[in-house]
Parts: C-alpha cells; sequence; structure tokens
C-alpha cells in the first residue's frame, strides 16, 4: 500500500514537472458526481435535478404521525414525539413540538434552494427547448418553489422570501421576513408562470401540472381571505393577535376582504371548470350502499376515484416506502397493527344521520345505536365497535372467525358455564397484543387498504396520498360563494358533494348553512391535513381544537337466557351500552392558546438570521 501511494506521488510530480504530461488526469471527473455545468447541459440531466426537488413531498400526509393527530379529528396512541407539545399549547421556540418533517422550516428552504438553482440555469438553458422541455421543468419548479412557500406561509405567516441560491461569500445571509401579502402574492405569481408554462403538458402522475398549478393557487388564495389573515378581523378576535406590533407580517392590513373572496372564487373556480372530478353532477343522492363504495374509491383512488386526484404522492410495493404503510400504522392492534392516529368521539359525532340530521346523544334511539344510520362516510372512514373488516391472522381467527372489530368488553360464558368479561381484541385488554391499542375504541378506515392479504408489518399498500384533489377546489369555491352572499351557488356545489355520498340536498341558509358547509368539509376532507388549518383560518379553534379529546366506553351484557362462548358482535344476544367519556388527563390534556395560531419560528434560525422577527405570543 505504502510503495502504491509514493508511485501515486511521483506521477503526480512528473505530470507538474513534464510539459508533455497529460492534464486530463488531474481533471478526470469523480465517478459517482456530476459537474453542475454537465447537469445544466443536459436536458435528462436536468430533468433528474427537477425530479429531485418533489422529495420535499416526503410521503405526503402518511407519516406514522398524522397531522390529523393535533385536531378534534384524532388522538396519538403512542407516548412523546413531541404531538403533545402542540395538542397541550407547550410550543416555544427552543421546543417546537411536533412538525411534519416534509414541512419544517429547515426542510423547506433546503428544497427552495434546490427549485431556486433550477429556475436560475432553466433561465438561460444551455439545451434546446425540444418539445417544450425546457418550458415544462421550469414550470415545475416554479411549483415546486410555490408548494414549499405555501407550507410554510401556512404553518408561520409571511417568510423570507428567497428566490435565488445564495453562494458563499454574500456580504449577509440577514434575511426579513416578507409580510404576509407580499409572501402570498410571490407564490400566487409563481403559480401563474407554472400554470402558463405547463399549459397542454402532459405529465406523468404525480408531477406538477397546470391544473395542479390552479389548485394550489385556489388553496393558497382561500386561506389568505380568511378571517385569520385579515388583521382587522383577526385583531377584534384574539388579544394576542391585537397585541402583536407585526401584524402586516401574518395579516393583510390593507385592502378589501371582500376583494380576496372574490379572487378565491375565480382561483376555485377555474379549476372546477377544467376539470370534473369523481361523480359530480348528480340531480339525487344514490343509494346508502353506493354512497359507502363511492367515498372509499374516491379515497383510495380506484375505480374512478382516482379522477378526484389533480397531484398526489404516489406509492408502489417495490419501493416499500412508510408511506405504503398506513394500515400498520393505524390498524387495530388486534391485528398486530400499531393504531398511531385514532379517531375521538368529537369527529364520529359530526358525522350525520342518512336524512341529514344531527347526530345526537340525548335521543334514546341514538343513544342506544350510535352507528345505525349515519352518513356514508362514517362507515368509509371510520372502523367502529362490531364493523366488519378483515379475517384475523390465521393464529387469532379461533379467536374471532368473523373478522369483526371488539373495542368493548363483553359478558361471554367459560367452559365451566359461569359469565366471565371478555376483553375485546382490539383493546388495550386485548388477549392478542395488550398494547398498541387505540385509546378511544376507534380506528382509521380511510386510506387503508381492505385487501385482506394487506393485514400485518410485513405487507405494504398502493395507496397515493391526496396533495391536491378536485372536491378540495369544490369546497372551496362554496366557501368563497358563501363568503360573498352567493347561497344558490353554494348549495347547488354542496348538494353534488352529498348526493355522490347518498346524504340529501340541504336547503339551510344563513348561518346555518355555513354551518353546514364547515361540517360538511370537516367530513369529506378527514385525516388529510385540512382540519389543521380551517380550524386557525376560521379562527374557531377554541371551541374545536381546545376540546378535551374523547372517547366511547363499551359494555355488552348478555341478555337473559343468551349463551355465548366466543364472542361476536350480536345485538340479538346482547344489549350493549355506549358511553362517552373524556380522555384521561394523564394521556393528553388538551389546551387552546392564541399563540398556536401560528408555529414558533425555532430559536435556531433566529440566531442564524438578526433579521428575523418572531410569531405573536413567542415574542
Amino acid at each position: 500500500m505504502k510503495r502504491n501511494i509514493k508511485h501515486l506521488f511521483v506521477m503526480l510530480a512528473a505530470c507538474f514537472t513534464i510539459a508533455s504530461c497529460n492534464s486530463d488526469f488531474l481533471n478526470t471527473e469523480p465517478l459517482g458526481e456530476i459537474s453542475e455545468s454537465a447537469v445544466w447541459s443536459d436536458p435528462a440531466l436536468a430533468e433528474a435535478f427537477v425530479t429531485g426537488i418533489y422529495q420535499g413531498f416526503g410521503m405526503g400526509g402518511f407519516d406514522e404521525q398524522m397531522l390529523a393527530s393535533l385536531t378534534d379529528e384524532a388522538i396519538f396512541t403512542h407516548p412523546g414525539r413531541g404531538i403533545t407539545t402542540i395538542t397541550e399549547a407547550r410550543s416555544n421556540p427552543a421546543d417546537i413540538g411536533w412538525v411534519n418533517y416534509s414541512h419544517e422550516w429547515g426542510n423547506m428552504y433546503s428544497y427552495i434552494r434546490r427549485a431556486n438553482l433550477a429556475i436560475e440555469n432553466l433561465s438561460e438553458p444551455q439545451f434546446e427547448n425540444d418539445g417544450g422541455i425546457v418550458d415544462r421543468l421550469m414550470g415545475e419548479a416554479k411549483f415546486m418553489r410555490a408548494f414549499y412557500y405555501h407550507q410554510l406561509a401556512r404553518y408561520y405567516g409571511g417568510v423570507p422570501i428567497v428566490d435565488r441560491p445564495y453562494e458563499l461569500g454574500e456580504e449577509s445571509y440577514d434575511i426579513p421576513r416578507g409580510t404576509w401579502e407580499e409572501t402570498i402574492d410571490f407564490i400566487v405569481s409563481d403559480l401563474n408562470d407554472a400554470a402558463s408554462l405547463l399549459e397542454g403538458k402532459s405529465l406523468a402522475d404525480g408531477r406538477a401540472t397546470e391544473l395542479a398549478a390552479l389548485a394550489l393557487k385556489s388553496r393558497v388564495l382561500l386561506y389568505a381571505a380568511s378571517d385569520l389573515h385579515d388583521a382587522g378581523t383577526a385583531q377584534a378576535n384574539s388579544s394576542v393577535l391585537a397585541g402583536y406590533p407585526n401584524i402586516e407580517l401574518v395579516a393583510y392590513t390593507g385592502g378589501s376582504q371582500m376583494d380576496r373572496w372574490q379572487q378565491a372564487q375565480a382561483a376555485a373556480k377555474a379549476v372546477i371548470d377544467k376539470a370534473s372530478g369523481n361523480l359530480y353532477g348528480l340531480s339525487e343522492p344514490v343509494s346508502h350502499e353506493e354512497g359507502i363504495q363511492n367515498y372509499i374509491n374516491n379515497s383510495l383512488s380506484r375505480n374512478g376515484g382516482e379522477n378526484e386526484l389533480i397531484m398526489a404522492r404516489y406509492f408502489i410495493n417495490a419501493n416499500q416506502e412508510n408511506g405504503g404503510r398506513q394500515g400498520l400504522y393505524n390498524g387495530p392492534n388486534g391485528y398486530n397493527n400499531w393504531a398511531g392516529n385514532s379517531p375521538v368521539q368529537l369527529l364520529v359525532d359530526d358525522y350525520e344521520m342518512m336524512d341529514g340530521t344531527k347526530f345526537d346523544w340525548n335521543d334514546p334511539e341514538q343513544a342506544a345505536n350510535p352507528y345505525e344510520n349515519r352518513d356514508a362516510r362514517f362507515y368509509a372512514s371510520i372502523l367502529y365497535d362490531g364493523s366488519q373488516w378483515k379475517p384475523r391472522s390465521t393464529a387469532n381467527q379461533a379467536k374471532d372467525p368473523l373478522g369483526q372489530i371488539q373495542t368493548g368488553t363483553y359478558e361471554v360464558i367459560d367452559a365451566s358455564g359461569a359469565v366471565v368479561p371478555h376483553f375485546g381484541l382490539d383493546t388495550r385488554n386485548s388477549s392478542i397484543e395488550d398494547w398498541n391499542g387505540s385509546y378511544t375504541g376507534y380506528y382509521i378506515r380511510k386510506f387503508i387498504d381492505p385487501d385482506p392479504a394487506i393485514v400485518d408489518q410485513n405487507t405494504w399498500q398502493e395507496v397515493p396520498w391526496p396533495i391536491l384533489r378536485y372536491t378540495e377546489a369544490v369546497l372551496n369555491y362554496v366557501e368563497a360563494s358563501l363568503e360573498l352572499g352567493q347561497e344558490d351557488e353554494a348549495r347547488n356545489w354542496l348538494n353534488q358533494i352529498r348526493f355522490r355520498v347518498g346524504q340529501p340536498a340541504t336547503t339551510a341558509s344563513g348561518d346555518e348553512l355555513m354551518e353546514l358547509y364547515r361540517n360538511e368539509r370537516r367530513i369529506e376532507m378527514a385525516y388529510e391535513e385540512q382540519r389543521y388549518f380551517d380550524a386557525r383560518r376560521w379562527m374557531i379553534a377554541e371551541e374545536t381544537l381546545g376540546r378535551q379529546a374523547n372517547v366511547i366506553n363499551i359494555t355488552g351484557t348478555l341478555k337473559p337466557g343468551a349463551s355465548v362462548s366466543i364472542y361476536r358482535y350480536d345485538p340479538d344476544s346482547y344489549n350493549y351500552v355506549y358511553k362517552v367519556q373524556p380522555i384521561d388527563p394523564g394521556k393528553e390534556n388538551r389546551l387552546w392558546l392564541d399563540k398556536m395560531y401560528y408555529i414558533p419560528i425555532h430559536r435556531n434560525e433566529i440566531n442564524r438570521n438578526a433579521a428575523l422577527v418572531q410569531n405573536p405570543g413567542f415574542e
């Protein structure tokens, strides 16, 4: 080895001293790297670079911890992870709490830099625009930059606007935050450019398109028009925001909120007019059974449901990514799954009855049969006590031959003829696994493939995460129309959403219609990272996200003369009692404080950038 190194130094010395030595020897490219100049002079390499910018999507929303567990949709089963730092309003600049890594400040700016590199180099392309490839790549890069800025804006408000790749040796790296208005204008400008550049371009699933740019613009302008981002309204509803001296960083301080609602409506209509979604245009509700299947299809993006997707994060079994493990992360412990983001009773109670009326625990019939005659989306989204699910593993089928969810405690007759308690197989007292069980009595069904072969820790699924979908744009349009007083238009589109899941038309108006719309959005978009932001921008977080999570306690006692040795859900043999209870405060004690409208900027970022101003309530 030493002799070879010595010979190498001799060769290098010879090259420096002998004029005839080939200088190419010293300019050899590393085998594992490609130079920047090579990337931007080759269309295939340039496309590979732009493709890499999409990595900022991470797993989409399919992480083990989901944003739903920071809301009144779900509670996270496992301890730690920074979840309660958010839900208990303990977030601070030194300990922000859990934020989906895909949305984290430093991660977003890392991918913004990649987008800036692409935009800079594609502005003066070194290869021909054959087939419009330069325009397409530029459009994708601008879309992705806008997407990452939109993620920052909806968590933090106005942020530093970096529109070029900074280099070593800059005079300063201190960049002040843009105002809320400047941040929104920058995002919308990028999206307008992206839509123009991508118009007519055919791209593979998962890549940015003209329609994706328009759909993201619709979302951004909806947020921009909302109460949280209108300074006068926000300050009137929050003492924390009223006392914030830099309100322009998180809200508009001028202009008309009605004008902003008009822009949001127009942006949503542009999406509606360019696509069709799935099963729109119905003049009456489908059957209840069809409604269940329609919503399952939309959630799994199959059998027509793929038409809902405008942009998605896709997964394939060959890659075995964590985004394909939603069944494992959220499924019942009685199926050897982890019960991660369990639905809370607050969400379950907000599913309407089949006739469109509200569910009411004060109604004796409904209280005795809380899972009967509910909105089809309930059955397509929630696994509840007695619901039919997959076959148990071979080792456990003898305990439950029917494959039914068991989240209660029930009486059975043992071998000696005595009445003994049977703890449901999907509870935290399960005989299969007495850990990883839901605390709430529910499990998520939405986004989980019902294929019996996809059942445990060793199987993956291919259900895409809906980054943008058509129905979101429709709901955006409904909301903007309501804010503009166009109730007939809003009802027309709202009823089309309801008809395809079998719910009746609404004739509500005024505040009742707005309340119904907000609940419709909550139910239709459950677990899709909407509720976290909706409750904030509507400024209803105190009465929604601030409520203590609650659970269902279920007991089944044998009726006189009934004899059951292997438990099954059976109202003919059992009297079931359902009691709603608050979750143990030792598990989670939810609290809303107005500082939680925004995530604090981590002190490490403040230390790096002296020009940054902290968010309200964290100064």
